[in-house]
């Protein structure tokens, strides 16, 4: 059971194009949002449409897929760990933010418009 302490699989599309960066030695991220949606009828039967949105981090090999194949509205499936960070932004104000640290990632459909 120790490796369900701390496991999200997420299946959805992104919602921007990824942010990559370099840090030193080859070490590299690539940041994105992406969006989940689950479609169910309310108590009057009308279809609705309930859609989360998600900060997604991705390090080392894998920010490589993801800079050279993924774009806005690609559809993937990820697995990794919630994270919870909190810091200071420029103007000294306390923000926090929850991450996925994905450790898989699957490319299911690409947009339209998909680099490759």
């Amino acid at each position: 059971m120790k490796s369900m302490c701390n496991k999200v699989q997420l299946i959805g599309r992104l919602g921007m194009d990824p942010d990559v960066r370099e840090f030193g030695d080859k070490n590299k991220m690539a940041r994105f949002s992406m969006a989940t949606s689950e479609k169910y009828k309310d108590a009057k039967g009308t279809l609705q449409e309930n859609t989360q949105w998600h900060n997604i981090v991705v390090w080392g090999k894998l920010s490589n897929v993801v800079e050279e194949y993924l774009t806005k509205g690609s559809e993937v499936a990820v697995e990794g760990k919630l994270s919870y960070r909190n810091f200071e932004d420029k103007e000294g104000n306390k923000k926090s933010s929850t991450e996925i640290i994905v450790n898989e990632l699957v490319m299911l459909r690409k947009p339209a418009t998909a680099k490759k």
